[in-house]
């Protein structure tokens, strides 16, 4: 257990940027909900990884030994979520990432180096 000291300083927080306000928290929590998946997480790795930038459906069930039912319902998560966007083309929905998703959640948290203790 850590000691007490009796500082006569206190301490205090001081953000040196924006914190989230309570809606972007929720809305950043849903799109990191959504990728909290190991198959959707899987999903948006292989749209990623694709050389044209986009995946059809049809060719995802086979590389996950998933069913198309089971990828349909994980593809539409991450569309309502705003991790990907989808394109319907005939039968078969084309998946791409949505990039500014990505780039405003970093904008967001403003992830900054921490500050290593000194020796």
């Amino acid at each position: 257990m850590a000691e007490r000291t009796d500082d006569p300083e206190p301490c205090c927080f001081e953000p040196t940027g924006s914190p989230l306000n309570a809606d972007q928290a929720e809305e950043i929590a849903a799109f990191l909900k959504a990728l909290a998946d190991p198959v959707r997480l899987r999903l948006v790795s292989m749209v990623a990884a694709s050389q044209s930038g986009e995946v059809c459906a049809c060719d995802l069930p086979g590389p996950l030994g998933r069913t198309q039912a089971t990828i349909s319902h994980h593809l539409s998560l991450l569309v309502n979520a705003g991790v990907l966007n989808r394109e319907q083309r005939g039968k078969w929905a084309w998946f791409r990432i949505r990039a500014e998703s990505f780039e405003s959640i970093s904008a967001a948290l403003a992830i900054l180096p921490v500050p290593t203790a000194q020796s």
